[in-house]
């Protein structure tokens, strides 16, 4: 199913955001947008609608597998004005949003359907789940100079850290937290400031005058918590090559990086266990 622009969507498509949960995928550049899609098929989501340049082609198994949205996200507030607009059209459902060349993982994401997990998610009253953005990248930028290389793609095991939110007042808000790590932290001098954090609300059950802002937190502050106040909840990570390609792209500090390794890298194994034993998601209370 295809639609040639947004407002398409909305006024077409419906039945399309009627079930959940629904995975939205934003195409920044063309790097990696088959494997993204297929990664997030296999996590089972009712939905995957991939928001796309023209240029994008896909193939046939593939484009009967998703609703396609031809959409141009490099103006300014894009990425928000759809998921804003997905969200008041579909109440109550569930919506996960990423970009190309990410891939959700969750506590047992290799057994359990995204949702299974959203159902139990649910049952504990959350209406949103935190996850950690992971960055991803290929060892040797000589033989992969857009840094990324799914086949031996590589990761910090280390030196990552949370720091207290501050609200209007300069007090630390409850249960939220700004965190840091990976290549936003080791090469922060090529990051601007307000994009170094790496924790983004992934997933969110959609509600009535809900907003994203543009450092991935909502206008209900309860949605940015990280758990509920009885118990830890579950947390999911984002393992993304979007830094890493951004670094090696971006005019600016493409000639000034020449590797991305160092002594915390490890080679990242494609899988939930990974991620628990490191610290960088957790079950909470699902087992």
């Amino acid at each position: 199913m295809r639609f040639d622009s947004l407002e398409a969507l909305l006024r077409d498509g419906a039945s399309v955001l009627a079930k959940g949960p629904i995975a939205l995928i934003f195409v920044e550049d063309l790097v990696e947008v088959e494997s993204t899609i297929r990664h997030h098929f296999r996590l089972r989501f009712a939905q995957i609608i991939v928001f796309a340049p023209d240029e994008l082609h896909l193939p046939m198994d593939v484009t009967e597998s998703i609703v396609r949205v031809t959409y141009a996200l490099h103006r300014p507030g894009a990425l928000q004005t759809a998921v804003d607009a997905i969200n008041d059209a579909a109440i109550g459902i569930w919506i996960y949003y990423c970009y190309n060349a990410e891939y959700l993982f969750y506590p047992f994401c290799e057994d359990r359907s995204i949702a299974e997990m959203l159902t139990f998610h649910t049952e504990e009253r959350r209406d949103a789940l935190l996850s950690y953005v992971i960055d991803l990248y290929a060892p040797d930028l000589d033989a992969d100079p857009d840094a990324v290389n799914l086949q031996d793609a590589h990761m910090d095991r280390s030196g990552y850290y949370a720091l207290a939110r501050p609200d209007e007042n300069s007090h630390p808000r409850e249960r939220q937290l700004d965190f840091f790590g990976g290549l936003r932290w080791r090469l922060e001098e090529h990051i601007p400031a307000p994009k170094r954090k790496i924790d983004r609300i992934c997933l969110f059950r959609a509600a009535k005058d809900l907003r994203l802002r543009e450092d991935h937190t909502f206008s209900d502050e309860e949605y940015n918590t990280y758990s509920c106040p009885w118990h830890h909840n579950i947390t999911a990570a984002i393992c993304s090559f979007r830094t890493a390609k951004a670094l090696k792209t971006n005019a600016g500090s493409m000639f000034e990086i020449h590797n991305f390794v160092w002594h915390n890298s490890t080679k990242f194994e494609w899988h939930s266990q990974q991620l628990l034993d490191l610290g960088l998601m957790e079950p909470g209370q699902w087992f």
